[in-house]
């Protein structure tokens, strides 16, 4: 589990690190980049930050991480996870604007709580988003989003019963989405 999160990392950074060189087509009027926080995430006990580059034409990429301390059916989830994703934006605008294609890898790790039971869960899955990101005249951005995801995880118990009662989407099949609000610059 931990090479695959070190593998979604490197490769996250790389395709950073790569839009500096591939960044020169890009005049000094367009604003490259955009740190952006979700706003339905407060409703789940939850901070996410996302920070989105340009890396071509029509292309960007994006890293997000949260921190949780949701509860849910009884049973309560604290830690953190990262999401890498590529974004493809099909509309004329070019990139960081319009309707996009994302899919998307995320490494999630747990520490969970359920009455005298404790442990600890850490999933790897994917998924693909659809959405649609508007760029106003001030800088601001304003980027919803759903899609389908999977997780697949390991439960390791460290006191109690051998088994958790898990909310859906965390282990297995669920739905990403989000409202975000950010900064372009």
């Amino acid at each position: 589990m931990r090479k695959m999160l070190f593998a979604a990392a490197i490769a996250s950074v790389a395709a950073i690190s790569s839009a500096s060189a591939q960044n020169k087509a890009v005049t000094s009027k367009e604003k490259p980049n955009i740190v952006k926080v979700n706003l339905f995430s407060a409703i789940v006990r939850t901070g996410n930050v996302a920070y989105e580059r340009k890396i071509g034409a029509n292309t960007s990429v994006q890293l997000g991480a949260f921190y949780t301390g949701f509860k849910a059916d009884g049973t309560v989830l604290r830690g953190f996870g990262i999401t890498p994703e590529f974004r493809y934006y099909a509309s004329n605008s070019g990139a960081m604007q319009g309707f996009y294609l994302a899919p998307f890898a995320r490494y999630q790790n747990f520490q969970l709580k359920d009455g005298l039971n404790k442990g600890t869960l850490n999933t790897f899955g994917g998924g693909l988003v659809i959405g649609n990101q508007w760029v106003y005249s001030k800088g601001i951005t304003l980027d919803a989003f759903i899609g389908p995801s999977y997780n697949s995880g390991t439960v390791k118990v460290s006191d109690g019963t051998n088994s958790f009662d898990l909310p859906g989407g965390i282990d297995g099949f669920g739905v990403r989405a989000g409202v975000t609000v950010g900064i372009n610059f």
